[in-house]
């Protein structure tokens, strides 16, 4: 598996995790709205075609979650494919799920 860079940038109101790949065209995304200091909503999740296939997707999600529980926040999980990560590893996640 490649190299996959994770970005976080936050915009106040929302934010989004920003993922690259030395020598791979485009960018992998997951957005959020922040409910409040300590609740987040994951509304969105989209790799490119030049990615797919590369655990992009994967990887956005761990990082949600393993930011959210160093932060001590709550994840709504509306985005389909977030919601599908978590459930097929609820034991990891539950800590940091609100649903």
């Amino acid at each position: 598996m490649s190299d996959i860079q994770i970005e976080h940038q936050d915009t106040g109101t929302k934010g989004r995790y920003v993922a690259t790949i030395d020598g791979v065209e485009g960018e992998g995304e997951l957005t959020f709205s922040k409910v409040s200091e300590t609740l987040i909503i994951v509304d969105h999740t989209g790799v490119p075609d030049s990615m797919r296939g590369m655990g992009v997707a994967g990887a956005l999600a761990k990082r949600v979650i393993e930011d959210a529980r160093s932060t001590g926040r709550k994840i709504v999980p509306l985005c389909p494919f977030f919601s599908a990560f978590v459930a097929r590893h609820k034991d990891e996640t539950a800590d940091v799920i609100n649903r």
